[in-house]
């Protein structure tokens, strides 16, 4: 009798990000299995690599086999704790969004499902780490939070068929889509750009979770929280457009090439339809003068018997913490400051 044959190997989860090591300023090209675990040095473990994700994803399956041999190889690991995680790509040629992908978020808004999908775009320099903070402008008193699952793009291609869409997709992460919805909804001729592309209001990350690591990309649990407050709960199964749809009916007008990022729309709960409406708050300082009762913690701990006299800065209000999370690929949380 022949021997059974053995099951083929499942595929190891590979986890794309960037990274810094304390007191090294250069970011490096690392990797997981899986979230929170050591991360593997590519650069370490493979010198000829970029240190640049857009390059990497450029060199496109010769980049992929250099990461899986470093993952195979078991070498060149670090802890995880000791290190800065980055957003996975910074320099996008292009990061493309969608509106109103999500049923239930046109059920919110009291609006018809879109019969086409709705394009509009953030600039690169929004771009902002899985953990790095909101900087809240003081150009708006909306801001807004929007939990999003975000498709990088790996191979070029324009007039892209639906059947072959998959192909040019490398992985997944997790976005947050943050709006001033005053900008975005009645100034600048009711133009959605400037109230969506303020720096840092694209944090990512994160990893990038190669696709062939995630089950189902349309069937992942999609949430977003402020301050421990579940606020948006749905999932990818929600989306209107699915990602193969989405890639053709965007290179029908441009060019997509690695690194691109396009983030396919938010569920529901978001901050502006609730009622009444609930909108971020950043830290706001509160300049306090000294009270001889009881005695201020500044001038106590410089030993003095009273109050000097001196103005102190107080924390007046604590900037809210946003935290977004998608099956499978990970969770981002930034402070709004």
């Amino acid at each position: 009798m022949a021997p059974a044959r053995l099951p083929a190997a499942l595929p190891r989860v590979m986890r794309l990000l960037r990274f810094q090591r304390p007191g090294a300023a250069e970011p490096r090209l690392g990797l997981q299995e899986n979230e929170g675990g050591d991360v593997v040095d590519l650069n370490e473990a493979e010198p000829a690599l970029p240190r640049s994700m857009r390059a990497f994803l450029e060199s496109g399956e010769h980049g992929l086999a250099a990461a899986r041999r470093a993952l195979a190889s078991g070498q060149h690991r670090l802890p995880r704790a000791g290190l800065r995680l980055l957003a996975p790509i910074d320099d996008p040629e292009k990061v493309i969004c969608v509106g109103l992908n999500y049923r239930d978020h046109c059920l919110e808004q009291d609006v018809k499902v879109p019969k086409e999908p709705l394009i509009f775009s953030k600039f690169p320099s929004a771009i902002a780490g899985p953990f790095d903070d909101i900087v809240h402008p003081a150009e708006s008193s909306e801001v807004d939070w929007e939990v999003e699952l975000a498709a990088i793009i790996g191979k070029t291609g324009r007039h892209i068929q639906e059947s072959e869409a998959m192909e040019h997709i490398v992985g997944f992460t997790v976005a947050n889509d943050v709006s001033a919805r005053d900008w975005q909804m009645r100034r600048n001729g009711r133009q959605w750009l400037l109230g969506k592309t303020f720096d840092t209001f694209c944090p990512i990350g994160p990893a990038i979770v190669t696709k062939d690591s995630v089950t189902d990309v349309h069937n992942l649990r999609i949430r977003c929280s402020v301050n421990g407050q579940l606020m948006q709960n749905s999932s990818t199964s929600q989306l209107v457009f699915r990602l193969p749809q989405l890639v053709a009916w965007v290179s029908q007008f441009v060019t997509l090439r690695p690194g691109d990022v396009l983030l396919t729309g938010t569920p529901p709960g978001v901050g502006v339809f609730r009622k009444p409406p609930v909108f971020l708050k950043k830290t706001l300082p509160l300049l306090s003068p000294c009270n001889p009762l009881p005695l201020h913690p500044l001038c106590r701990d410089k030993g003095a018997a009273r109050c000097t006299g001196l103005q102190h800065l107080l924390p007046l209000q604590q900037g809210d913490e946003v935290q977004c999370e998608i099956e499978e690929l990970g969770t981002i949380c930034n402070k709004v400051v």
